[in-house]
């Protein structure tokens, strides 16, 4: 009896093969659970000040440094003054300095928390900061205590006119 459904089964198989997929209907959530859900990622934002944060959301950490625009306007850097790991901070706090051959700058917490982590790179490695200001010369790491801090950054778009005015 089985035998005589196989050949079914696989005539079947292969036509719907063949045949357009149908879209899959979408799951029903109720209102309150889909309101909850995040998608994790990773988010960079600027400060007028030329500093860039790039949160991640999944762990709620938030890693600082300068804009390439900034290391550009300071030229060789020979000295960073970093902050103290496990420091509280609140945004518009100085939380340390850039020292170049031209200028020295501070560094103001762009968003409220703790400093989590510093980049001790910088502190053997100064320029650093030239080389790599928007990835490997990154300054410090804040845990948010105010997530929506980071909202109130600049976007890349607000931010890049800033830089062309």
């Amino acid at each position: 009896m089985l035998a005589a459904i196989r050949p079914t089964v696989q005539l079947l198989g292969r036509s719907a093969v063949r045949a357009a997929p149908k879209p899959f209907a979408a799951p029903l959530m109720r209102a309150g659970f889909a309101s909850s859900v995040r998608i994790s990622g990773v988010q960079k934002r600027f400060t007028e000040e030329h500093e860039w944060v790039s949160f991640d959301d999944a762990t709620n950490i938030g890693t600082v440094g300068i804009t390439d625009y900034a290391q550009k306007a300071l030229g060789d850097v020979v000295f960073i003054e970093l902050p103290e790991a496990g420091a509280q901070v609140k945004k518009g706090d100085d939380i340390g300095a850039v020292e170049s051959v031209k200028a020295a700058s501070d560094i103001y917490a762009p968003v409220s928390g703790q400093i989590e982590a510093v980049n001790a790179k910088l502190n053997d490695e100064p320029s650093l900061l030239n080389k790599a200001p928007e990835s490997d010369g990154w300054l410090c790491q804040i845990k948010l205590s105010n997530p929506s801090d980071f909202e109130t950054l600049l976007t890349a778009e607000a931010y890049q006119k800033i830089c062309e005015n």
